[in-house]
């Protein structure tokens, strides 16, 4: 059994390497709306997965986390991908739908095992102050207000 960087424990799952190249494709000429590429934000939710305890499951749901939403993956190209269940379904959770309440959205991160800390490490790096920084004073503001409130929802206390 490969256990150095596998999802699980199942054979012919995508490395954490594959699942970080096949989102950086994915993700290609994208840009976050600093004008950055999208990769970077990526990348730093997968640190972040990593620095509070996640395991490789969440690891590589850090870096398809906005995938789907994004329309770099197709939902069926997901499901077909060579990813555990549990990966699989952490970034459908994190999959924002059209239309849904903010309250919905957080209610299905709440109830799929190993989503929370996914997206808490989502909102971190999506509300530090660096970043937001570089942004008009309309847009930081209600950025702020928009993941000052979905912490609430998810019973996450003010960010470190």
């Amino acid at each position: 059994m490969n256990t150095d960087d596998s999802d699980d424990s199942s054979s012919g799952s995508l490395t954490t390497a594959e699942v970080e190249t096949l989102a950086r494709a994915a993700h290609e000429g994208q840009t976050d709306k600093a004008g950055r590429p999208y990769a970077e934000h990526l990348q730093a939710v997968a640190e972040g997965v990593r620095a509070r305890g996640g395991d490789a499951e969440q690891i590589a749901a850090a870096w398809l986390h906005d995938s789907v939403e994004d329309d770099a993956l197709t939902e069926r190209r997901l499901r077909e991908a060579p990813l555990s269940r549990r990966t699989k379904d952490i970034v459908l959770a994190l999959t924002k739908r059209a239309g849904e309440p903010p309250e919905a959205y957080a209610g299905r991160i709440l109830a799929t095992p190993g989503a929370l800390l996914v997206k808490e490490a989502d909102l971190a790096h999506n509300a530090d102050p660096a970043r937001l920084a570089v942004l008009d004073e309309p847009t930081r503001t209600r950025l702020t207000e928009k993941y000052a409130r979905m912490r609430a929802l998810l019973g996450l206390g003010v960010p470190d």
